[in-house]
């Protein structure tokens, strides 16, 4: 299944106030950009995900969110380094661009 122009639609009204916003479709999913930095993806599922290690991803994890994991042909498991976007979030534009700063600036 891939993104639809609704998806699409979706996530940048959530990410609304991201600076630069763009995005590039990648393997039935989105990569989304702000000022073409990467900070988050849109899996083909339409699952939101922001870009998170340390602390971020601690804060994430205590929001309930999940990390992005991928099977490997060989069946063994990669993280990605992806969280999900906390469902309070998802219907919520202005907490998704705070989480979306987080992820930016954490990678500066």
């Amino acid at each position: 299944m891939a993104v639809t122009d609704e998806d699409i639609a979706f996530v940048y009204d959530l990410f609304s106030d991201i600076p630069g916003l763009t995005h590039r479709k990648m393997m039935g999913g989105l990569s989304l950009y702000s000022e073409g930095q990467i900070f988050a993806i849109l899996s083909s599922e339409g699952t939101v995900y922001v870009k998170a290690e340390s602390a971020l991803a601690e804060a994430l994890h205590d929001e309930g969110s999940v990390i992005f994991e991928m099977t490997r042909k060989d069946g063994s498991i990669a993280s990605m380094g992806y969280w999900t976007l906390p469902e309070s979030a998802l219907d919520d534009p202005e907490a998704a661009a705070e989480w979306g700063r987080r992820a930016i600036d954490a990678q500066r």
